[in-house]
């Protein structure tokens, strides 16, 4: 079967490997669209960061791996044991594999697992396949008509939605979204969803403030031209947003979500950093500040999320900016992500409908 590997920096095929059985426990899914995503354009341009070098603690896989975490399909097969899914469903898999016994497991941390690895990372089981073999508590049902291209966006919305529940927003906050890429913008339709208010997006490309703005972004500015911490003081009679989203990835971004937060308010980091950023611990300590961070979901975060796209609380549609087939996934995908980045929020690699 084909399958789409990483086996370095740089390096990204389609490669013709065997087809995976399905054992006990286990379902196989024909996936139908699989989304890229910015922590795949990260191990392109600089990895192997996620992708194991060497035999992963729980999958045993190392590079060459198969890649696509954020994906949908059907269910063409199920193990012995499997009670709650049958052929023929439609299902998003929760992509994140824990280890069940360390110290972050047994706290029910299971996305801090030590041991964490992913379908779509950490073996030859990946959504970029034309057969991927998963558990049976990763394949996730969805309701009857649901689009499957939707289903590949349930996964980064899950992310954002994590991040909203770790940052306790209320729909009374002000709250700032530094970068407006594919995760800022899940991060704004959560936000909307959840009923806040006051949505403010720091953002260069005009093209990704027009999204933000369609998205349900309240006020947008460019840090380019605009003061972000004096705009967010005067919106706020000088107080400053309640919680910050970083998601940019960038050292300039994190110092603006810190400044522009008021005293005890908090910043959620939700980016991935290639480099380990400074921050002003005497401003965090002067006025109380939080910075916590996020990292993919909880157990319920991905039903709650098809829940919200099935009652029209989430229209994640537009953020689907380009579909493109298997074989153009590194010119069409991969390469128009890094080139023309302003032009795309979500690429879809489409494997089967």
């Amino acid at each position: 079967m084909r399958a789409v590997r990483f086996h370095g920096r740089g390096d990204v095929r389609v490669d013709e490997i065997d087809e995976p059985v399905c054992g006990e426990g286990q379902v196989k899914i024909r996936p139908a669209f699989v989304g890229i995503c910015g922590s795949d354009l990260h191990e392109y341009l600089a990895g192997p960061i996620t992708v194991p070098s060497t035999p992963h603690p729980i999958t045993g896989g190392s590079v060459p791996v198969t890649l696509g975490h954020e994906f949908s399909g059907v269910v063409e097969e199920v193990g012995a044991g499997v009670s709650r899914l049958k052929v023929g469903d439609c299902v998003a898999v929760r992509p994140n594999l824990y280890d069940g016994t360390c110290a972050s497991c047994l706290a029910g941390w299971r996305n801090c697992c030590q041991n964490l690895g992913f379908i779509g990372y950490s073996s030859d089981a990946g959504g970029l396949s034309d057969h991927v073999v998963v558990g049976e508590k990763h394949a996730i049902l969805l309701p009857e008509g649901f689009p499957l291209d939707l289903g590949a966006l349930v996964e980064p919305l899950t992310v954002a939605w994590h991040a909203a529940s770790r940052a306790s927003v209320r729909p009374d906050d002000t709250v700032l979204v530094v970068g407006g890429g594919p995760i800022g913008l899940a991060v704004v339709q959560v936000l909307k969803a959840r009923g806040v208010k006051s949505i403010i997006v720091s953002e260069v490309s005009s093209q990704r403030k027009q999204f933000a703005r369609q998205l349900g972004a309240t006020e947008v500015f460019d840090p380019r031209t605009d003061d972000i911490v004096a705009s967010v003081r005067a919106m706020t009679a000088g107080v400053g947003a309640a919680i910050a989203f970083e998601c940019s990835g960038v050292q300039v971004g994190l110092d603006t979500a810190v400044q522009a937060i008021r005293a005890r308010g908090t910043v959620t980091i939700v980016s991935l950093w290639e480099e380990k950023p400074k921050i002003d611990a005497l401003d965090m300590v002067l006025r109380e500040k939080h910075v916590i961070g996020a990292v993919i979901c909880d157990d319920g975060d991905f039903e709650a999320v098809i829940d919200a796209i099935s009652s029209g609380k989430l229209s994640p549609r537009a953020m689907i900016t380009s579909k493109i087939l298997m074989e153009d996934v590194v010119a069409k995908g991969f390469k128009a992500l890094i080139d023309e980045r302003d032009k795309h929020v979500k690429i879809l690699v489409e494997v089967s409908t």
